[in-house]
């Protein structure tokens, strides 16, 4: 890439991007692949299957849940001996023995025997008998289309499961914890690791029961073995890209995967510049990339970009709510400065959030047609009047890479004057109350509000050892609070938390803010009235 005005040669360059998920593909269609002259092609395959990724994920997730709920129904109609006849099944000796998965349930269990003709009738039952807890489950299955109506579900209706009757539900594909591990893992054992670890819920004695206990860690890793290697994208101009994972972004970390950074790091060299995704804002996507994935990948960030918009900043400063499928409000196409300087408000915010991290902040404002000088100008401004590095206006979509220029030069710059280490918002000690109002106050809360449940559930996860891990708020994008209509930079609200969940394979402890849905669902005008495909020339429509 070649600084069009100076001439000079700027260093290679490598973008990780998040896998967008097929079902918003179909409902609200997002812009995972960019846009204009700055968008990944081809563009169509980026936005559907893809290599299979989120199939894999899928398949995966669901022969868990398969798993347990099989489980569950095998105990009940078997005696100790039975499930161990089964589960160590004599050869044709008539020998029986235990495989490598069930080695690792015994160590667990701490049983240092070797061979199942030697267990005791109690060693036997903790071996053999999970005794899960169904109103502990956690796991649910997963689809990748929107539907609203699998949020809630009864499973075990059938005649051969008479009395296994329990409510669960289906999340969409990219909020399956396995999304998570694969975006956090750092290679194929590790990976192996995170899957086994998994916890699905407790016992019915308050122990925690994981993939590797129900005996399918392995199998799970079988099927994400191809889905572990990130895919080589390009953009219209050649420029790589590697597209990887795309964990939900408020439930999970919502970043590109470790993997994707650290081969584009190794394809760049020392003098490279990789540029890689956090889903969302300064107070969802930035926070878990800094407290979450940095702490897992060793990686240090030497500067993070915040782009930002005209339009989006005159909601944040009072504009009218913009309602999908109706034109724009007249608000958003003319020129209110005042406006944009009362929305910036949102933007200062962010900044100094990020900063708090240590690093170099730089503003990329997208320009768009009805934007004006004096709007633009009042962004830059008030970026740098926020402590902004620098704050520059993009014309990629328009332009290309020419148009985004100024912008490399900038990161460039703010790459080399880094001052600071790395600061965690938090250290891992503290406990998860702890954690959690520390994230709290930096959305601007005065406190936080522990629903009963969430009580429970932080009073478990101590007592099971997990009280050191991060902490991933799930958390509506719309606002730094936990009510998606207030804009702008809001102080004093108390922050409900309504439940607290774990990852503990994936590695971290998730909160769930006010209402947050796992499950999206179609608007009325779904996109897929505009796609289709071209059966003459095989070309799909709609999409690009």
């Amino acid at each position: 890439m070649k600084d069009l005005k100076t001439k000079q040669v700027l260093p290679k360059v490598v973008t990780c991007l998040r896998q967008p998920s097929q079902g918003p593909t179909f409902g609200i269609k997002g812009g995972a692949a960019g846009g204009g002259y700055s968008q990944v092609i081809p563009m169509d395959e980026f936005n559907l299957h893809l290599t299979g990724d989120i199939h894999a994920i899928t398949a995966a997730n669901n022969l868990l849940a398969a798993a347990i709920d099989t489980r569950i129904f095998h105990e009940a109609t078997q005696s100790d001996k039975a499930l161990m006849n089964r589960l160590c099944p004599p050869n044709k000796e008539g020998k029986r023995s235990f495989n490598d998965i069930m080695f690792r349930r015994l160590t667990k269990l701490g049983i240092s025997k070797t061979s199942p003709e030697d267990l005791t009738p109690e060693e036997v039952k903790k071996f053999a008998r999970l005794d899960i807890d169904p109103d502990s489950i956690t796991w649910r299955r997963v689809m990748d289309i929107n539907d609203r109506f699998l949020r809630k579900i009864t499973i075990g209706q059938g005649p051969d499961e008479k009395g296994m009757v329990r409510e669960t539900a289906f999340d969409i594909s990219v909020a399956s914890e396995i999304m998570a591990v694969l975006a956090l893992t750092t290679s194929l054992a590790d990976m192996r690791e995170r899957l086994g670890k998994m916890v699905i819920g407790n016992s019915k004695a308050g122990d925690p029961v994981t993939a590797d206990d129900l005996g399918v860690g392995g199998a799970l890793t079988v099927l994400m073995k191809d889905a572990i290697n990130p895919t080589l994208m390009q953009t219209l101009e050649g420029t790589p890209v590697l597209v990887h994972a795309g964990p939900f972004a408020n439930i999970a970390h919502g970043n590109s995967s470790i993997v994707a950074d650290k081969i584009a790091l190794k394809l760049v060299g020392p003098g490279g510049f990789v540029v890689t995704e956090a889903g969302f804002g300064a107070d969802i996507g930035t926070e878990k990339f800094m407290n979450i994935k940095c702490r897992y990948s060793g990686l240090t960030p030497q500067c993070a970009i915040i782009v930002a918009t005209i339009r989006a900043l005159k909601m944040h400063g009072g504009g009218p709510d913009v309602v999908a499928g109706k034109p724009l409000n007249n608000a958003y196409v003319t020129e209110n400065v005042a406006l944009v300087e009362a929305g910036c408000i949102n933007l200062a915010k962010h900044i100094s959030n990020t900063k708090a991290y240590g690093v170099n902040v730089v503003v990329a404002v997208n320009k768009f047609s009805t934007d004006s000088e004096a709007e633009l100008n009042a962004v830059r401004n008030s970026a740098l009047a926020a402590g902004a590095y620098d704050a520059v206006i993009c014309t990629h979509h328009a332009h290309g890479g020419k148009g985004a220029v100024d912008l490399g030069i900038a990161v460039q710059r703010a790459c080399e004057n880094v001052t600071q280490p790395l600061k965690f918002l938090y250290p891992l000690d503290f406990s998860i109350k702890e954690k959690i109002e520390a994230i709290a106050r930096s959305y601007g809360a005065s406190g936080v509000e522990y629903s009963e449940q969430a009580e429970k559930q932080i009073e478990m996860y101590s007592k099971q050892g997990f009280s050191g891990l991060p902490i991933c708020m799930a958390k509506t994008q719309y606002s730094f609070s936990h009510n998606a209509s207030e804009k702008g930079a809001p102080t004093g609200f108390v922050l409900p938390i309504r439940d607290v969940r774990a990852s503990i394979g994936a590695g971290f402890i998730y909160p769930l803010v006010g209402t947050m849905s796992t499950m999206p669902g179609l608007p009325t005008r779904p996109c897929f009235y505009d796609i289709d495909l071209d059966t003459t020339t095989g070309r799909v429509i709609g999409l690009s």
